[in-house]
């Protein structure tokens, strides 16, 4: 059977991964008390039960703190059961998360006794440390709309789950911040920049003209040929040691032309040699 345990920030989007999940045939319970997890995977795992094969939960920092600590003992008691356990953590930036609150007009879960929101997300960030440092994935939806973060639920751990390596390339500008949740960050501000160029100017790294102009360049193709090499060699070792997810960013100034090039390109390559588990995504062209 698969679990996944879908936790993180509140207003970081569990519910919608969950809800991205459940359209994808998983059973899914929201803000199931972690005490309670053990008892309903050995539920699940009643053959007169076995009615799913794929279930994932929600959990949050209302466990409390006795439960939480005690996380660790909980995951291997269930992958002992023969459970293929996975765990996703949702974060965003405090800021973020503020005007979420603000614009729903929603409670924080932990402010209900009159703690003060920005005090209520650092001590869930606190009580949530346990989880967030076994995730085997991190989302950051700090730049991502429902809309986008159920479709990087269900490209990179949907139903349709063989296993493999889930690895996501993704272009980002350094000035719109860089991705927390990534494996590898790459910097490429160095190479020539296409901004520079007024007719290039308001395209991207996918136009054929953008393209060009980079290729005219050696150093660009050093660079390529530098990161392909690398991650082909590094990525079957992080395959051995039973990896489920791997993020590789790559950042120049504004996201829109040497780091879109470089991962639409790194990424057709590898997804050529590896299939469907490759997931390509141009953060500040979203």
């Amino acid at each position: 059977m698969r679990l996944i345990i879908v936790s993180g920030l509140s207003g970081s989007g569990k519910t919608v991964a969950l809800h991205a999940l459940e359209d994808e045939g998983f059973y899914c319970i929201d803000n199931l008390h972690l005490g309670l997890l053990s008892p309903f995977v050995t539920q699940l795992l009643t053959p007169r039960l076995k009615l799913y094969d794929a279930a994932a939960v929600g959990i949050d920092a209302r466990s409390g703190v006795e439960e939480l600590r005690r996380f660790d003992s909980i995951v291997r008691e269930i992958r002992d059961q023969g459970v293929e356990l996975e765990i996703i953590y949702l974060q965003a930036e405090v800021d973020t998360l503020l005007k979420r609150f603000s614009e729903t007009r929603r409670k924080h879960p932990l402010s209900r006794k009159g703690l003060p929101l920005i005090e209520a997300i650092h001590l869930e960030r606190s009580l949530l440390s346990e989880i967030a440092a076994h995730a085997d994935l991190t989302i950051d939806t700090t730049h991502s709309n429902v809309h986008q973060l159920t479709a990087q639920i269900r490209e990179r751990v949907g139903r349709d789950h063989t296993g493999a390596l889930s690895l996501q390339f993704q272009s980002f500008g350094f000035k719109h911040g860089v991705p927390t949740d990534s494996d590898f960050v790459f910097d490429v501000r160095c190479l020539p920049n296409p901004h520079w160029e007024p007719r290039l100017r308001s395209q991207t790294g996918l136009d054929p003209a953008v393209r060009e102009y980079l290729e005219a360049h050696p150093m660009v193709e050093n660079m390529y040929d530098d990161l392909r090499r690398f991650l082909e060699n590094w990525i079957p070792r992080f395959e051995a040691e039973n990896r489920n997810y791997l993020s590789v960013s790559i950042g120049c100034t504004g996201g829109q032309h040497r780091s879109v090039y470089l991962v639409q390109r790194l990424g057709e390559h590898l997804r050529a040699n590896r299939g469907a588990s490759v997931t390509i995504r141009h953060r500040e062209l979203e």
